[in-house]
């Protein structure tokens, strides 16, 4: 991993802070501290390259930062949390974040998530991307521009998640092919697939058809294959 990642750790407990801090900086990462989902926001920018965001916070609570982080940012965003329930996880993904770990975690466990969230990210679909192929036009309305990954649809840039955007990239780079819920996992998060992942990926896709179609509950980009999984027609 060249260069020096920074990344912002949001918890309003400051011995997590302190504890992630230590942990993070020991592996070579810059780290940018908030107390709360405010100051989250208002540190959160170009030079942030992950954010380790807190659930429980007072005021304004890790989704809702979340939430109005993505109107303006894809950087991956890492959930903290005690909560370890499903739903709590559909939850986290729905407000547009990328990963989970649950409380209490270990250091290994951490730093798997954040090497993997970061190598999503730079290297296979973020500011670093290598694609130079031409851009994939899916309709005439919508562009997927690999070289800068970029989405635009009717001439208006749609802010995508780094996850969002490679479910897209997959299935617009092989249109008419049938992915099934266990290519797309492995494909795009790079992970071995097990049967609860299924709901990750369908979270991202209902939140990726909620951006780019005009009537999601009928796709007309991303298509169902009953029983098979999805592709671009």
């Amino acid at each position: 991993m060249e260069g020096l990642r920074n990344i912002l750790i949001a918890d309003d407990d400051s011995e997590i802070r302190n504890v992630l801090r230590i942990l993070l900086e020991g592996e070579g990462f810059s780290i940018t501290e908030a107390v709360n989902g405010l100051e989250a926001i208002e540190k959160t920018n170009e030079t942030v390259d992950l954010i380790i965001l807190d659930v429980m916070m007072p005021g304004k609570n890790g989704y809702l930062t979340c939430n109005e982080i993505r109107e303006r940012y894809s950087i991956p965003i890492l959930f903290l949390t005690a909560k370890s329930q499903e739903s709590d996880k559909t939850i986290g993904f729905s407000a547009g974040g990328d990963d989970y770990l649950v409380k209490p975690f270990s250091s290994n466990e951490l730093m798997l998530r954040v090497k993997a969230l970061l190598r999503r990210y730079h290297v296979y679909g973020g500011k670093e991307g290598h694609d130079t192929e031409d851009s994939i036009i899916l309709y005439d309305e919508l562009i997927i521009n690999k070289r800068f990954n970029e989405v635009i649809k009717a001439d208006v840039e749609i802010q995508l998640t780094d996850l969002e955007y490679r479910i897209l990239h997959l299935l617009g780079s092989n249109r008419g092919k049938i992915f099934s819920v266990q290519n797309i996992y492995e494909s795009v998060w790079s992970e071995p697939y097990f049967y609860t992942s299924n709901n990750t990926v369908m979270v991202h896709i209902r939140n990726l058809r909620r951006k780019i179609e005009d009537n999601p509950q009928n796709p007309k980009f991303i298509k169902n294959v009953w029983g098979k999984g999805y592709r671009v027609e």
